[in-house]
């Protein structure tokens, strides 16, 4: 008998949680999606899948970059040499 959690945008009461934590674990585990745990309304926690602290630094970044113009022209601004 499996109960379904009921997730309201991602977020659930500190009390809801409580009750059904292990739910919230495998939900979080299943989907790939965190879930914030409130405190009178507010948020207060995190509970998000794990990831590996070893990854690719290209990758962390990748997509970051918004707009990037001409790359390759000069910078319009006047420097200072420390000497």
């Amino acid at each position: 008998m499996t109960m379904e959690c009921k997730v309201e945008n991602n977020h659930v009461s500190k009390s809801e949680f409580k009750a059904k934590a292990l739910e919230f674990f495998r939900q979080v585990e299943a989907s790939g999606e965190s879930v914030v745990v409130t405190d009178h309304g507010k948020p207060a926690l995190e509970v998000r899948p794990y990831r590996s602290a070893e990854r690719n630094p290209l990758d962390v970044l990748r997509g970051s970059v918004i707009r990037y113009d001409d790359a390759t022209s000069p910078v319009d601004v006047d420097w200072e040499s420390a000497q």
